[in-house]
């Protein structure tokens, strides 16, 4: 399984929403988004209404319009939204729970590349089944307050044609934008613990 770039950015601006939702902002204009997580505001426009239309997310229209998560984060799981945007986990046909395909092999009962890629299936779903966008966005919130990053959504925005200008995202100087292994959200959410 290889997230889309779709997939991608439709997950940041979920957990987004998640985060101004937490900060207290009821609507995030898509510029805002798009601009607070560096994404093609056309794109992510053609993203947020797939998004509307899966029942995730809720607009409103107008000068102060915008979008909100359409049902808290807590009941958003991240499985969920992959599967809705770039089709099933399953790395491998013969081993999807969703859309099953007959594949080539002689013996698909006795198949070890079949039995390993289930098992690949298996780890990848308990994942992205088991945490939530809240978990998400909890996480975030935690790890940034942490190391006194600017919390995103806080200021509401005055004039969204100047989104990118109004407030750069946090950055801390001397940082490496590379996670190390005990920064993954399982070990951030329940400590250390190994797959």
């Amino acid at each position: 399984m290889k997230l889309s770039k779709k997939g991608e950015y439709a997950l940041r601006a979920l957990i987004d929403l998640g985060i101004a939702a937490e900060v207290g902002r009821s609507l995030v204009q898509v510029t805002e988004l798009a601009a607070n997580e560096r994404l093609p505001v056309k794109f992510l426009e053609q993203i947020m209404q797939l998004l509307r239309e899966a029942g995730l997310v809720e607009s409103e229209r107008g000068k102060y319009g915008g979008y909100r998560l359409a049902r808290p984060a807590g009941k958003i799981a991240v499985g969920q939204v992959v599967r809705f945007i770039d089709g099933p986990l399953a790395p491998i046909g013969c081993v999807s729970q969703t859309a099953y395909e007959k594949c080539s092999c002689p013996d698909e009962t006795h198949c070890g590349l079949r039995m390993l890629m289930l098992d690949v299936r298996n780890a990848i779903t308990s994942i992205l089944d088991r945490y939530s966008l809240a978990d998400v966005v909890e996480v975030t919130l935690r790890k940034m307050r942490r190391d006194g990053v600017a919390l995103p959504f806080t200021q509401p925005l005055r004039n969204p044609r100047l989104a990118g200008e109004c407030r750069k995202p946090g950055r801390l100087v001397g940082t490496s934008a590379r996670l190390q292994p005990v920064e993954g959200l399982i070990n951030n959410l329940l400590g250390d613990y190994a797959i």
